[in-house]
């Protein structure tokens, strides 16, 4: 396949079901019903928490895919994400990661525990730079990720940091739903302009 050709979009979830009124779903729909090449890595079977299991699920989904891949990760996805990075290689052409979660921290009650994310393989997360391109989008008010934590991730992977406002953990709970941002993120990651200054408007859209 031509260097050139249009990347393969691969949205990453994170530890959830498929939800339809999901961001992700709703975009990977909309790119799939306009031509474009879009897969996403589907819920896990078995240990569902186990990090090892995450990582094998996406290296599973990236395997038959000929040609270069954009990766659209959300949530714990974006962590699973950057563990995959540094025990895999393919042709990504650039990686959009949002609302990443911050695991070495506790979470609010109902989330599992930094004992029970530490056993399953989640933390340490890594802090190498990522070998991509990539765009870190972060809250203003994300429970699970305070905001200068989850920029000291993006400046560890080398991502660019493009702050949204108050966009909660970017879910169907949050309001998103519809989150039309992403595409033009997708378009900057894929027009290699990621070195370029970019900031949100605290709807998270752009002014």
């Amino acid at each position: 396949m031509s260097p050139t050709a249009e990347p393969t979009v691969v949205f990453v979830p994170g530890l959830r079901d498929h939800v339809a009124d999901h961001w992700q779903t709703l975009l990977a729909e909309r790119l799939a019903q306009a031509g474009r090449a879009v897969r996403t890595v589907p819920p896990a079977e078995g240990n569902r928490l186990g990090l090892d299991v995450q990582v094998s699920n996406l290296a599973a989904t990236l395997a038959p895919l000929e040609g270069p891949v954009l990766l659209v990760a959300h949530s714990a996805g974006v962590i699973t994400t950057v563990h995959w990075a540094g025990r895999h290689r393919a042709d990504v052409r650039g990686a959009l990661l949002a609302t990443p979660p911050d695991f070495e921290t506790p979470l609010p009650d109902g989330y599992p525990t930094p004992a029970e994310l530490a056993d399953h393989g989640w933390t340490p997360v890594p802090r190498a730079t990522l070998p991509f391109p990539s765009l870190v989008a972060a809250s203003a008010d994300d429970p699970l990720g305070a905001p200068e934590r989850v920029a000291g991730l993006a400046r560890s992977w080398g991502s660019r940091l493009v702050e949204l406002g108050e966009v909660g953990h970017l879910n169907p709970a949050s309001g998103y739903g519809e989150w039309t941002l992403a595409e033009e993120l997708i378009r900057t990651l894929e027009s290699d302009s990621a070195s370029a200054p970019l900031a949100a408007t605290p709807t998270g859209e752009q002014p």
